[in-house]
Order: structure tokens, then sequence, then C-alpha cells
């Protein structure tokens, strides 16, 4: 911490630079932020991961829709599970930059995981809007037909969760942001 000793005589008081408020107030939003991409995450990962559903005709099953019977949204699972674990293991650090707001080795370190997972959850989440973009809309030159109108409810679950996902991304990206101002401040 920079201080300067300001006063004359025997009073003398202590001001603190704005860099460390600045500082705080970036480990304050960085925590805030973690929280709500983990909880994001979660939600994402649960919501594919429990969405099935069955037609039935006459009350014998006839055609099942499941998360898992396609790899890219069995991948969008795994990476967003992989990446609410993560953002609940770093929450302790970014607490610890609250407190120590000067600490740069572990700004640093979490810049580099923080990178490595949005980029591991825009993958999956890019991966996933092709197949939700196929469900709703088909592809007639490849005769694939759109399955929204026969399974809504597996189609509302699955864009929802994306929209959960993206919604981390872009606040995974705002933490990366705030890390990297953070260190330039230091």
């Amino acid at each position: 911490m920079k201080a300067e000793a300001v006063g004359s005589g025997e009073v003398s008081t202590i001001i603190a630079t704005p860099k460390r408020g600045l500082n705080r107030g970036i480990s304050i939003a960085d925590l805030i932020l973690r929280g709500f991409a983990a909880v994001g995450t979660f939600g994402s990962a649960m919501t594919m991961g429990t969405t099935n559903e069955t037609l039935a005709i006459f009350t014998q099953p006839l055609i099942r829709a499941r998360y898992d019977d396609l790899p890219s949204l069995t991948f969008f699972v795994i990476a967003n599970s992989i990446v609410c674990g993560y953002l609940v293991l770093s929450i302790p650090l970014s607490i610890f930059h609250f407190i120590r707001s000067e600490a740069k080795i572990t700004r640093v370190i979490l810049l580099i995981f923080d990178t490595a997972m949005v980029e591991l959850l825009t993958a999956a989440a890019s991966a996933a809007t092709v197949v939700v973009y196929l469900a709703h809309k088909g592809n007639a030159s490849a005769n694939w037909l759109a399955i929204c109108q026969q399974f809504d409810n597996f189609c509302e679950r699955i864009s929802g969760s994306l929209l959960g996902s993206f919604a981390s991304i872009t606040m995974i990206t705002l933490t990366i942001f705030a890390s990297a101002v953070a260190l330039s401040w230091n």
C-alpha cells in the first residue's frame, strides 16, 4: 500500500492512494461476477443434463429426445460442469484479492485460468448452438427435419440452457477485463 503523510507538527494523517480503493472495488465486482457465473454454468449444466422428452402415440413410447443422444450437448454439460467447479474453487482467491488488493501473482494465475475457462465454455456453447439451431430450423439440403414442433419442451430447455451459458461467458469475460485493469493499476 502506498501512502503519504500529510500534516504539520504533531498531527499527521495518512491518505491512501486511490489505486487501492479501485482495486478493492474491482475485487468486489470480480467476486460477484464469479458467483453469478458459477450459478449460470451450474444452471445450464443441470437444465441440459436433465432434459428428456418422449413422444407417445396411444400410450406407447415412440420417439425420445435426450441431451446425451447428441455428443455436442454432452460436451456442453461436461464443459459447464468443469467451468462451474473452477469458478467455485476460484472464489476463495477472489476473496483473498479483496483482502490483499495488491496481490499480483494470484491475479495473473486467475487471469490465465479465466481465459482458458472462457475458451472452453465458448467452444461448448458454440457446439450446442449448432444443435439447437438445427432442432429449431432443420436443414432441408441435408434432409434434417426441425424437431421443435414435436419436442417443444426439449427445445425450450436446451435453448434456455444456452442463454445461461452465454450469460456466464459474458460474466467471465468481464472478470478477465477487471483482472487486467487491477493488474495495470498495481
